[in-house]
């Protein structure tokens, strides 16, 4: 048997083995032992080295280019904070340090309304805020979780306070 066909009956049992033995075999051909449980990966690393080791590997003077390459790349770990420092245009009054509440959801009352609903024999009532709801003396960021509160399980905080659209507002009587 030649040493093509030797070394492409190796590469064909690499692809029945499973992950355990494939780390095994990689054990085997690097002599040491693999991080990796990809099967993909180590079938391919392995078929790599069993190429290399038939045919040869990288001659010196490509081994040498590459380490020449690899020692002169600029290997960064993180990106600089500032690439040319701080914008001293940037005055820090003017800067926004906090989210701007965007336009309220046009199925909302405006802010100072009340929401009114009676779950399980229990009043339900909820203040419109302009950057939230007020809810048993508590801010909550929406509906929903005021009505996940209530229920104890999710909810959609427009359908529970039957605040959704119908199709007809949408689109106008038929």
């Amino acid at each position: 048997m030649d040493t093509e066909s030797a070394m492409r009956k190796q590469i064909d049992e690499l692809i029945r083995m499973t992950v355990g033995e494939l780390r095994q075999k990689y054990l085997e051909v690097f002599a040491e032992e693999s991080r990796s449980n990809h099967k993909q990966f180590l079938f391919r690393r392995i078929a790599w080295r069993i190429q290399a080791l038939a045919e040869g590997g990288l001659s010196e003077r490509a081994r040498r280019r590459a380490l020449e390459i690899a020692n002169d790349a600029d290997l960064r770990i993180r990106a600089p904070r500032s690439r040319f420092g701080q914008d001293a245009s940037l005055d820090p009054k003017l800067s926004v340090t906090r989210k701007i509440p965007g336009e309220l959801d046009s199925r909302l009352p405006p802010p100072g309304s009340y929401l009114d609903r009676e779950y399980k024999g229990r009043r339900i009532i909820v203040k419109v805020l302009a950057d939230g709801f007020e809810f048993d003396n508590r801010l909550h960021r929406s509906i929903s979780a005021i009505a996940r509160e209530v229920t104890g399980t999710k909810w959609n905080g427009f359908l529970f306070f039957n605040l959704a659209q119908t199709e007809e507002a949408n689109h106008g009587k038929k």
